[in-house]
């Protein structure tokens, strides 16, 4: 009788590796490009408005949830920059060890959770921004400072899709963490 193990291959073609491995490039660039782009986007984001003879701004510096959201996307997009060279260096040796997609797996894991954390955060103060809130007494600004919120909605999506490209970069990272090489 034949054990399960026996039944399955054991070490994936050489195609399956550079086929994940440039679904992992890929993905890295896409991630890189939009946190980096919410991050640009953000900081930009500023609008001056008089209400009542008094003059108002709006910027990113004003909001401590907004810095967090600023410096996890850049952080995120600096350590993926890095993890891209890593990546690289194991698709040009060859050196296709689950250890190796064991720490790309950490990193992706730890960088998706930042940026999810930090997005959140900007999405709370956003939603507060947009909609208001009547039970504490703070009503809406958007509706004063639409082009500063818009803005600030693009840069959330754009972080939004970085998120979505890093899990997909944990599953993959973790999957091929799991392959037991012969």
């Amino acid at each position: 009788m034949e054990s399960m193990e026996a039944k399955l291959p054991q070490n994936p073609p050489r195609k399956t590796h550079k086929l994940v491995l440039c679904a992992q490039i890929c993905l890295r660039i896409v991630a890189i490009s939009t946190a980096f782009s919410a991050t640009w986007t953000i900081v930009n984001a500023k609008e001056t408005v008089v209400v009542f003879g008094l003059q108002f701004d709006a910027r990113y510096t004003y909001s401590s949830a907004f810095k967090f959201f600023v410096f996890a996307n850049a952080i995120a997009c600096g350590f993926t920059s890095l993890s891209l060279m890593f990546v690289l260096l194991i698709f040009r040796h060859g050196r296709f060890t689950p250890s190796n997609f064991f720490f790309l797996f950490l990193h992706d894991l730890f960088m998706m959770s930042l940026i999810l954390s930090g997005v959140a955060a900007g999405t709370a103060i956003g939603f507060v921004g947009r909609y208001g809130n009547s039970h504490a007494g703070w009503s809406e600004i958007c509706d004063r400072l639409k082009k500063y919120c818009d803005k600030v909605t693009a840069s959330m999506v754009l972080s939004y899709l970085s998120v979505i490209c890093l899990v997909v970069l944990t599953v993959i990272s973790a999957g091929k963490s799991r392959q037991i090489m012969v």
